[in-house]
C-alpha cells in the first residue's frame, strides 16, 4: 500500500496538480491585499485559500506515509512540512503576525520545481566560499569607515559622523546609488583629494568583491550541475551492468538447457 502510494504522489500529473495549486494560492494571497477584491469576494478567495491549504495538509501527511523516517530525514520535506504548519497556527492574539507568513506557502515551488531547487542546492553549497569573501568585505568595510570618519567627520558629519554612519555611507557608495553627485561630490567640495578615497573603494568593494560573489556562485551552480551529472551516468552505467548481469545469466541458463537437451539427444540416439 504504501508503495502505491509512493508512486501516486510522485507522478507527473499529482506533481503539476501541486505546483498549479501553489500558484493559484500565491494569486489569492495577493488578492487578499486588495481591498477591493476583498470587498467583492473576500469570502470566496478565503474559501479557496483554506481549500488548498487542506490540500496541502493531505498531501503531506501522504508523503508522510510512503516514506515515514525518510521523509523526515530529507531536507525539503522538512521545508514543506514547516511552511505547511505555520499556515495552521492561529493567525490571531499573539501570532497574529504568522498570518503575513502565509505567503511562504509560495517557497514551495522552490522544492516542486528540479530547475529552481538546483538553483537552491547551488546556493547553499556556496555559502562557505561566500562567507569567506563576506569576512574579507566587512574587513574593507571597516578599513575604509574608519578612514572616512576621520578624514571627513567635521564636514561632513551626517555621512560620516560616526563609524556607523560612515558603514551606511559606504554601502550605499557600493550599491552605486547616488555615490557621484549625492556623496562624493559635496564631500570633494571640502576635500578635494576626497575622490582618491571613493575610487579605491568602489574599485575594491564593488568591481571586485561582488564580481567575486557572482563567480563564486556560478562556480558552486557548475559544481552541483556536473555532480548531478554525474551522478546521472553512474546510474545509468550501473543499470545497464544490471542489464548486462541479467542477459549474461539468462545466456548461461539457455546454454545449460542447451547442453542438457544435446545431452539427452544423444542418450536416445544411442539407444
Amino acid at each position: 500500500m504504501r508503495e502505491r502510494v509512493a508512486n501516486w504522489i510522485q507522478q507527473p500529473r499529482f506533481q503539476s496538480t501541486i505546483i498549479g495549486l501553489i500558484l493559484l494560492n500565491a494569486a489569492i494571497l495577493g488578492l487578499e491585499t486588495w481591498p477591493a477584491a476583498m470587498d467583492a469576494a473576500g469570502g470566496l478567495l478565503k474559501a479557496v485559500d483554506r481549500a488548498i491549504l487542506a490540500v496541502f495538509v493531505v498531501e503531506i501527511a501522504l508523503r508522510i506515509y510512503a516514506h515515514r523516517a525518510a521523509f523526515w530525514r530529507d531536507p525539503w520535506s522538512l521545508f514543506d512540512f514547516a511552511v505547511v504548519a505555520i499556515a495552521l497556527v492561529p493567525a490571531s492574539g499573539p501570532f497574529s503576525v504568522l498570518r503575513a507568513l502565509r505567503v511562504l506557502r509560495v517557497l514551495r515551488l522552490l522544492t516542486m520545481v528540479p530547475s529552481m531547487r538546483r538553483v537552491v542546492g547551488a546556493l547553499l553549497a556556496a555559502i562557505p566560499g561566500l562567507g569567506s569573501i563576506a569576512l574579507v568585505l566587512a574587513i574593507i568595510f571597516y578599513v575604509f569607515g574608519v578612514i572616512g570618519t576621520n578624514l571627513f567627520a567635521e564636514t561632513h558629519p551626517q555621512w560620516f559622523g560616526t563609524l556607523g554612519r560612515s558603514l551606511y555611507t559606504l554601502f550605499q557608495v557600493m550599491t552605486l546609488e547616488s555615490w557621484s553627485m549625492g556623496i562624493s561630490r559635496p564631500v570633494m567640495e571640502a576635500h578635494p583629494y576626497a575622490w582618491l578615497f571613493f575610487i579605491t573603494f568602489i574599485l575594491v568593494a564593488t568591481f571586485t568583491m561582488l564580481n567575486l560573489f557572482i563567480a563564486i556562485i556560478v562556480n558552486a551552480m557548475q559544481t552541483f550541475q556536473e555532480a548531478e551529472h554525474q551522478e546521472t551516468v553512474q546510474a545509468l552505467h550501473e543499470t545497464q551492468e544490471h542489464i548486462e548481469g541479467e542477459l549474461h545469466a539468462e545466456m548461461r541458463s539457455l546454454r545449460a538447457e542447451m547442453a542438457e537437451l544435446r545431452a539427452l539427444l544423444g542418450t536416445r540416439s544411442g539407444h
